[in-house]
């Protein structure tokens, strides 16, 4: 069994990204999206328009100030290497805790699996998915769709 991070969340967060179960790369390092080729912070700092720290540390004040809550979808699973196709046997964070606590305005899914596991928990829950970040989704990459959370961090 993998688990995920604790999630990163403060009562002014106004949107929840969820990713799916951190990547092997992230799991050894500590932190969500620490592969290198993953373009997830990067596509924040397009969002966001400013630069992203480096440190572990600096990322997670970062998402704060600019109101991102951030968490896995899946809480816990089995899974041999990263790919989300990989994953059995998932059990689903608690994502309503967060919501309760938190003037979160939407709930973005990074990729179809997040949604599909956070659908299949929370159907009351209006989930949008996203295309994936991850760098095994090279050719269903639209940053555009990404872009579109500027409207609701303002």
């Amino acid at each position: 069994m993998i688990y995920s991070f604790k999630p990163i969340y403060d009562k002014n967060s106004k949107i929840l990204i969820l990713g799916s179960m951190a990547s092997v790369e992230s799991l050894k390092r500590g932190f969500y999206y620490m592969h290198p080729r993953n373009r997830f912070w990067a596509t924040i700092a397009k969002i966001t328009r400013k630069d992203v720290p480096e440190s572990i540390e600096g990322k997670r004040a970062f998402l704060l100030e600019n109101n991102i809550a951030l968490m896995d979808s899946i809480y816990s699973c089995e899974r041999e290497g990263s790919l989300d196709s990989a994953i059995k046997k998932a059990v689903p964070s608690d994502i309503p805790s967060v919501l309760a606590s938190t003037q979160i305005k939407a709930v973005f899914c990074n990729g179809k699996k997040s949604y599909e596991v956070a659908k299949k928990a929370y159907p009351e829950i209006d989930f949008k998915c996203l295309p994936s970040t991850s760098p095994a989704n090279a050719g269903g990459w639209k940053e555009e769709e990404w872009l579109r959370l500027r409207d609701y961090l303002v």
